[in-house]
Order: structure tokens, then C-alpha cells, then sequence
């Protein structure tokens, strides 16, 4: 058993998993993780090979939506695997690792959030859509997306910066999120930004979505399609919402099962952070009749140059 602080003045004990437990939950994360990666980095390949792509608003939102996905999967494949080898990570590789994580997973749900409403111009102002939507604007959404997502992570940074000392940015620790950002105060920042971040993109999901049900429900071409669609994007913003109660969870298990901390972090990270990746792939990847139809190109391609 090692200690790791998670406040100022607390420290709570971290469970090591015997050999056996460690090997299992490795493997199952590497290979999720390489997994979807690998049909991830195939998507981004296939934007990256075809103009078509390039061009067009909702392609390029939903590129973004996978290179944050292969970002949080690597930092936090790379979190728990160095984890289980070495237990404790020197605290500023640690914090690079964390950051980046959250960013990107701070991303997804805005970025799903500029999709719904690229779709939501899309179905309802269709004459309006070529004008609005413009690869220009599309960029400085994103853009918008990374310096929200920023203004939520870097005050913890600039306080930790402030507030401790030199000699814990050279120390080691347990790398978890409270034990790098332990002051009580980054806590409750962190709560309250969820809540906003969680009021603003629910919002966002009931006006949008509603709204485009009802204009699917209208037209008579391609409804159960459309409402298709908008109940899968639906479905996974929710999925990516979790992120947002993930403390809460976590907090609410562990004071019911005391001795299941491990396990319990283990299946949620999987639930909350992995399982969500795997419906990007299916919602462009597989159902869209254009990737699609490139996307198997690139297969075709790439069986027959093996062979």
C-alpha cells in the first residue's frame, strides 16, 4: 500500500492490485484502447486523403470529435499503464498527461454540441446552411471549443503553480487528478464548471434536438433516417456528459463499497472515458454513405497490397 495526498492536509490510502488483477484490466484497456485508435486513426486517414472531406463543415467537426478521442485514449492508456508498472509518476509528467487528457475531454462534448447545431441548420434553414456554415467558421468553433476547454483546466494549473512547492513538481505520486490539483478550493471550481459546462450543452442537446425530431417528423424524405441519426448523436453527447459527473460517481461508490476503490475506478474510467469512443466510428464511419463509401476504398486498398 502506498500513500498519496489528495488536499493539503489529507492522505488517503492507494491499493496496489495483485499481479493477476493488474495484467487483466492492462490488457483489456491496451487492446480497447488500440482498437478504436486503430478505426479512428483509419477515419482520420480517409478525411485527411479526400478534398471531399476537407471541405465540408460536419466532416471536419466530426474529425476533430475522433482526434480528441484518440488523444484521451492514449493519455489515459498511458496513465493507467505506467501506473500499474511504476505505481507512482513524477508529478510533472503526470500533470502534462492529466492536462492533456482533459482537454481533450472537454472537447468532445462542445464539439458534439457545434455538431447538433450544425445539424439543426442543416434540416431547418437548408437554404441558409452553405452560408452559415462555412469551413472558415467551422475552424474558429474549434477554435472556440479548445479556449473553453482551456479556461477550465489552466486555473488549476496556474494555482498549483503558485501554491506549491518546487520540490513536489520533482516528486512522485499516485497520478490521479486530486493528487496533482489538491487544493480544496480547485475542487470546488472544478464542480462549479461542471455544472455550467453541464447546464449549457444540456440546453444545447433538448432545444436542438427537439427541434430537428419535429422537423423530421414534418418532412417526408429520409425522417426515420434523419430521427435515426439524431437519437445515435444524442445518445453519445449524453455518453460524454458523464464526464461531468464522473467525481460524483466515483465519490458515491467508494463511500458505499470502501474496499472496491480500485475496481470501482477501473470499471467507471472504462464506462465513462472508452465505451463512449466506440459509437464515433459507427455514426460516421459506418453510417454515412459517403465515408463509408471511401472508407471501404481505403480497405479494399489496403487488403489488396497485403495480399
Amino acid at each position: 500500500m502506498s500513500l498519496s495526498n489528495t488536499s493539503r492536509n489529507v492522505t488517503a490510502p492507494v491499493y496496489r492490485d495483485t499481479v493477476q488483477t493488474a495484467v487483466l484490466k492492462n490488457v483489456i484497456t491496451v487492446v480497447l484502447c488500440i482498437s478504436i485508435n486503430y478505426v479512428n486513426g483509419t477515419l482520420v486517414y480517409t478525411f485527411k486523403k479526400h478534398q471531399v472531406f476537407n471541405m465540408n463543415p460536419r466532416y471536419i467537426l466530426y474529425i476533430h470529435l475522433v482526434f480528441n478521442d484518440i488523444i484521451l485514449l492514449t493519455m489515459f492508456t498511458c496513465v493507467q499503464v505506467f501506473s500499474y508498472i511504476v505505481f507512482s509518476l513524477n508529478v510533472s509528467l503526470c500533470m502534462f498527461l492529466l492536462m492533456t487528457a482533459i482537454l481533450a475531454n472537454l472537447n468532445n462534448p462542445l464539439t458534439l454540441a457545434a455538431m447538433a447545431v450544425e445539424c439543426y441548420i442543416a434540416v431547418c434553414f437548408p437554404l441558409y446552411h452553405a452560408q452559415i456554415c462555412t469551413v472558415k467558421k467551422t475552424y474558429i468553433v474549434i477554435s472556440m471549443v479548445w479556449v473553453l476547454s482551456a479556461l477550465s483546466i489552466l486555473p488549476d494549473l496556474f494555482v498549483t503553480l503558485a501554491t506549491e512547492s518546487i520540490d513536489f513538481f520533482h516528486s512522485r505520486v499516485f497520478c490521479l487528478r486530486e493528487n496533482i490539483f489538491r487544493n480544496p478550493h480547485l475542487i470546488e471550481k472544478r464542480d462549479v464548471s461542471n455544472i455550467v459546462f453541464l447546464v449549457i450543452v444540456c440546453l444545447t442537446l433538448f432545444y436542438i434536438y427537439f427541434r430537428i425530431l419535429f422537423t423530421a417528423k414534418a418532412a417526408a424524405a429520409d425522417a426515420k433516417k434523419a430521427r435515426n441519426t439524431i437519437l445515435l448523436h444524442g445518445f453519445q453527447l449524453l455518453l460524454c456528459m458523464l464526464t461531468y459527473v464522473y467525481g460524483p460517481i466515483l465519490e458515491g461508490l467508494t463511500y458505499l463499497f470502501p474496499k472496491e476503490v480500485q475496481a470501482i475506478r477501473f470499471v467507471i474510467s472504462i464506462l465513462i472515458q472508452i465505451l463512449p469512443r466506440l459509437i464515433s466510428p459507427v455514426v460516421y464511419g459506418l453510417r454515412d454513405k459517403m465515408f463509408r463509401k471511401y472508407l471501404y476504398k481505403y480497405l479494399y486498398c489496403t487488403s489488396n497490397s497485403i495480399h
